[in-house]
């Protein structure tokens, strides 16, 4: 077996960090854009690299792959964080590159992780530099590029999408883990397959969860009098402990999933509507941002085939106004599956699209004159509100016009 994994990396770092591939060879996933002959891999291995973003979830590789780059790149490669460092040092940086470009004729290789933490004016900055080729530059970002990296420097850039590592993938990396690294294989470790399947299984497609999760796990497991340390599930369930999921409250997986509620819910799926609620709220999501979602489905998609849709969404705001989480969960629940189940009528949803489509398309008509309110002589000697049928006064259904004349008869409910 090769040694995959650089060795002599210091004592004491995170094994996510120790376990770091240095060759393609050593990197597991996203073969669609670096398995053999695809167009990453080959830049790669000509050393002909484009600036480029990895968008991707957290764990699926952008920084290992760009460290790999970096190992088989002739360019000065320099690693720069948008989380810690500022624009003032990317300036310094660019500057620095420009000079190494003009006195050596030599090419760098610029990776910027966490890129979207740089707002829309500061990434202008890159664009000269991207442009004339001063420096390669390659951006790593958890966020939607098309959202978080302003469109000029996507245009210069190729964007190269990374997916969340399968359950075996995840197996794999965690097999060579304890055979190869040289801190666990000095500890005596035993852990079943059927474990090391139910870590891949729990970490989200996070490889370095799991590395780190593993690595916990064998910490905190005392070894028996022979010395073998015997990881079992519990001691793995108990590193996992996840604080959190995969969702940002202000990035795409936010959308993504009140997207998924709300269709579930027009799709009078209980079962699904009452997941994805459950994930939002788990994941730490403001309960009221949910519940006013919920009203707004109540009149959009629900509308009059249930009046009652709005009296149960507004009543779980106000439960969730009143009580707050984790007391409000019920609530939210009940108010969902109540939506999901009801009858669907968009009628005024789309009604109201065709009424602004009018008011757009066409001239602001005037109020009818028997339709306007006269509190004034003037008024009423202009003809304000005469020949206005007063509806309690008849029986039955007034004949008497409503719209200004030039819309009579227009529809936009039923």
């Amino acid at each position: 077996m090769p040694d995959l994994f650089d060795q002599n990396l210091k004592k004491g770092r995170p094994l996510a960090d120790r376990l770091r591939p240095q060759t393609l060879e050593g990197f597991f996933g996203q073969h669609d854009i670096i398995g053999q002959g695809s167009l990453l891999r080959q830049a790669i291995e000509s050393d002909n690299i484009p600036s480029m973003i990895f968008w991707g979830p957290p764990g699926c590789g952008k920084t290992t792959l760009a460290r790999i780059i970096a190992n088989l790149t002739k360019s000065v490669f320099i690693q720069f964080s948008a989380v810690s460092g500022s624009i003032k040092d990317v300036r310094l940086i660019l500057e620095q590159a420009r000079e190494r470009k003009k006195l050596h004729q030599k090419k760098t290789i610029l990776f910027v992780d966490e890129i979207h933490r740089f707002n829309k004016a500061q990434q202008d900055a890159f664009l000269p530099v991207v442009e004339d080729g001063t420096i390669t530059l390659i951006g790593a970002t958890t966020e939607n590029p098309s959202f978080e990296v302003i469109s000029p420097l996507l245009s210069r850039s190729r964007v190269f999408v990374l997916k969340v590592l399968e359950p075996s993938e995840i197996g794999q990396i965690l097999r060579l883990a304890l055979a190869f690294d040289e801190e666990l294989k000095v500890k005596g470790i035993e852990i079943d397959n059927e474990v090391i399947d139910y870590l891949g299984q729990m970490s989200n497609g996070d490889a370095r969860t799991a590395l780190n999760a593993l690595e916990l796990a064998i910490l905190a497991t005392k070894s028996q009098k022979n010395g073998i340390i015997s990881v079992d599930k519990s001691a793995v369930k108990q590193s996992l402990q996840k604080t959190h999921l995969l969702y940002d409250k202000d990035g795409e997986e936010h959308y993504n999933i009140i997207s998924a509620l709300h269709k579930s819910m027009r799709g009078s799926n209980a079962n699904a509507s009452l997941y994805w609620l459950v994930r939002m709220l788990e994941a730490g999501e403001e309960p009221l941002y949910i519940a006013r979602r919920l009203i707004r489905f109540a009149s959009e998609d629900v509308g009059l085939a249930d009046p009652q849709a709005m009296v149960q969404a507004v009543s779980a705001f106000q439960a969730c106004h009143f009580v707050g989480m984790p007391e409000c969960n019920l609530s939210l629940a009940q108010a969902v599956a109540y939506l999901a189940r009801a009858p669907k009528d968009n009628q005024l949803y789309s009604g109201y699209q065709k009424i602004q489509k009018d008011i757009k398309e066409l001239p602001a008509y005037p109020v009818p004159l028997h339709l306007r309110n006269a509190p004034t002589r003037l008024m009423k000697d202009l003809a304000y509100g005469k020949d206005y049928k007063y509806n309690p006064d008849y029986e039955g259904e007034v004949e008497q016009d409503y719209l200004p004349e030039e819309l009579k008869g227009r529809k936009y409910v039923d």
